[in-house]
């Protein structure tokens, strides 16, 4: 049964939407009207992808509502906890769209069940979603379906969606407190540079002697931002649109990439992030039966930084050459040393995917304790910058003022 998004007006004349499944646009508005609804709009949910399949040459986009992570997660857990009740598919989607209260994410559970009664499975019809569903979810699905284990296998994905939800998170969260010191910094320099810096530079103006040198560095500061500030901004503003575009070239991506691995610290956070989710990545579709080869060529897809990615094709054509993940891995000498170790172990002892699982959860306690240490010296760090700031426009501020009432005493 095909879903339908509408819009309607209700007893008191406000207008709804929401998303009802029907066996034709005609039966929907008789539907809506049974609720006391009037309707104004119906249109079905799948018109929309159809019509970007056709815009698009053929190749099938979703260009629809999206979910969230925190959305995919608790959908996913609900699909595996119905599951595992023996309900059948399409009662289980009608279920899990029934507890939602947002429509967006209504439409795309209706929709995938339309997909389902009309006798795709389930891994087909979220292929028609590929911005809502990734192809390690899909391939996850997919195997889930051919093995006979649906159930256990989207209680995997499900525990995999809430850990990169709460890791994702943890990261955010760890970031705003320096990012608001950052604003918060900048803001008050700035006002403090151009509002109350000239209102008081007439002060000195009268004083027959020289100003001290931190003085004249304020003043000059001051100047430089009342007459040049705008084109500042213009010209940050300006460099970064210009980097964005030079960073459209792959070649130039590959270079950046490369020095961002490069970078003291944060080429650590970004080498642990993304070792942490390839392993993760390889290990769960391991896990659930997804063959060694096409696991890679999927993991390769969650890579960010460019030589990552570079680095695991290369060890996709090796594993499919004969060697094995590990000297693989090895031998392209990029993943750290320990994804390396519990490859090689969980060769040795027949439990490639729990390895795999044990070295993604250590780089992600790992990340999060380089992140908590980064971030307890990065906040002390921010405050002692923001109050030498303070105290630097101060003191050039003071110091004028203690030579004339010098002057007035002599």
């Amino acid at each position: 049964m095909p879903a339908y998004s509408f819009q309607a007006l209700d007893a008191k004349g406000k207008k709804v939407k929401g998303v009802v499944e029907g066996d034709s646009e005609r039966q929907v508005r008789s539907q809506l009207r049974g609720r006391d609804l009037k309707p104004l709009e119906v249109k079905t949910v799948r018109s929309r992808t159809t019509q970007a399949a056709a815009n698009s040459g053929g190749a099938l986009q979703f260009r629809g509502p999206r979910m969230s992570r925190r959305e995919l997660s608790l959908f996913t857990r609900q699909l595996a906890s119905l599951v595992q009740s023996g309900l059948p598919l399409d009662e289980v989607l009608a279920a899990a769209a029934r507890q939602t209260r947002k429509p967006p994410v209504k439409s795309i559970i209706l929709q995938v069940r339309s997909r389902v009664v009309e006798g795709l499975s389930l891994a087909q019809a979220m292929a028609e979603l590929p911005k809502v569903f990734d192809n390690l979810y899909r391939a996850m699905i997919r195997a889930g379906e051919s093995s006979g284990y649906l159930g256990p296998v989207l209680e995997q994905l499900a525990d995999y969606t809430e850990r990169s939800q709460e890791t994702s998170h943890k990261l955010k969260s760890a970031m705003i407190y320096p990012i608001v010191m950052v604003c918060v910094s900048v803001i008050i320099v700035s006002v403090l540079m151009v509002k109350v810096v000239p209102q008081l530079v007439g002060m000195f103006e009268n004083n027959s002697r020289e100003l001290p040198f931190i003085t004249k560095l304020l003043i000059g500061m001051s100047d430089f931002l009342l007459d040049y500030g705008v084109l500042v901004v213009i010209a940050i503003v300006g460099l970064v649109v210009l980097v964005q575009w030079l960073l459209r070239d792959d070649k130039r991506r590959v270079v950046w990439h490369q020095w961002q691995l490069r970078l003291p610290l944060f080429g650590g956070f970004i080498l642990q992030s993304e070792t942490a989710r390839y392993s993760s990545t390889l290990g769960l579709l391991a896990q659930s039966g997804v063959p060694l080869l096409e696991a890679l060529k999927i993991s390769t897809q969650v890579l960010n930084n460019l030589v990552l990615k570079e680095a695991s094709k290369e060890v996709a054509i090796m594993v499919q050459e004969g060697s094995s993940l590990s000297k693989a891995l090895d031998q392209v000498d990029v993943f750290p040393p320990l994804l390396v170790q519990m490859a090689a172990s969980g060769e040795a002892n027949g439990k490639l995917s729990e390895q795999l699982l044990y070295a993604a959860r250590n780089q992600e306690r790992e990340l999060e304790f380089s992140v908590n240490a980064a971030m307890s010296l990065m906040e002390p760090a921010m405050i002692l910058f923001m109050a030498g700031m303070v105290g630097f426009i101060v003191m050039a501020i003071l110091l004028p003022i203690f030579q004339m009432n010098d002057l007035a005493g002599i």
